[in-house]
């Protein structure tokens, strides 16, 4: 939001924007009011963290209604969420928690990304997430799980190279390789960022600069999956425009 603004303004040479659309889900109010100024210009991508995808539970009808509504308003090119879960009960957190890596869990998964395509009248993109900890009842690799889970899905693919990277490192697997055997033709958008080094592990904190082991595998995603959309995501310490 601190960007609004610079962009009204002017006017960037930015191909496209995205929006953390959790943000946008009210029925008025400044957030709302400076996206539309914006969409009149740039198309948009639409990057949620509320569908909870991997809860047990069924799809929030609430929040996909609210979802609906803001689709029909600004026809979003892409809408995106991850490879997660974080809701229970009705409680919603504010961490994107892994999914344990086994048929099941990946059978489950794809049906509520079914069930949310069925709603939205669309396909949508799945993004990989970064983690620290594994369940021990896991038995597939974390590759193998997110590529069964978008086969059966029939979903697209949000590639984070930030979080591949990250979880590489966390969980001792080859970053190239998993980069490398990724579906290319589900893959629709990257998302970059920076992470900070914990020393026990690195840690997703979209807080700094992208550092320089993700800009290399970024270099090898390009290589793979040409022009695609690229998004950096800072939360924190956010720049300038």
């Amino acid at each position: 939001s601190k960007h609004y603004q610079d962009i009204l303004a002017t006017k960037p040479d930015v191909p496209w924007f995205e929006i953390l659309t959790d943000n946008y889900l009210g029925e008025g109010g400044a957030p709302l009011h400076y996206l539309e100024q914006v969409a009149e210009h740039y198309p948009l991508s639409f990057h949620c963290v509320g569908m909870s995808l991997g809860s047990a539970e069924p799809i929030n009808k609430a929040y996909f209604d609210k979802l609906e509504r803001l689709i029909a308003r600004f026809q979003p090119a892409h809408i995106s969420d991850h490879l997660s879960w974080n809701s229970l009960h009705g409680v919603h957190g504010h961490d994107l928690l892994p999914m344990p890596y086994t048929e099941d869990a990946a059978r489950h998964i794809a049906q509520k990304i079914q069930a949310a395509q069925d709603c939205l009248g669309r396909r949508i993109l799945i993004e990989n997430v970064s983690s620290y900890l594994a369940f021990k009842d896991s038995y597939l690799t974390e590759l193998e799980f997110l590529c069964d889970v978008v086969k059966r899905a029939d979903c697209e693919l949000l590639c984070d190279v930030n979080n591949i990277y990250v979880s590489a490192r966390n969980h001792d697997f080859d970053a190239a390789d998993y980069l490398r055997r990724l579906p290319k033709e589900r893959v629709k958008e990257l998302h970059l960022a920076g992470y900070e080094d914990q020393g026990t592990h690195l840690l997703d904190t979209h807080g700094s600069a992208v550092h320089e082991p993700v800009w290399q595998l970024y270099e090898q995603a390009i290589a793979q999956f040409g022009t695609v959309p690229t998004l950096i995501e800072w939360d924190t310490n956010i720049p300038n425009f």
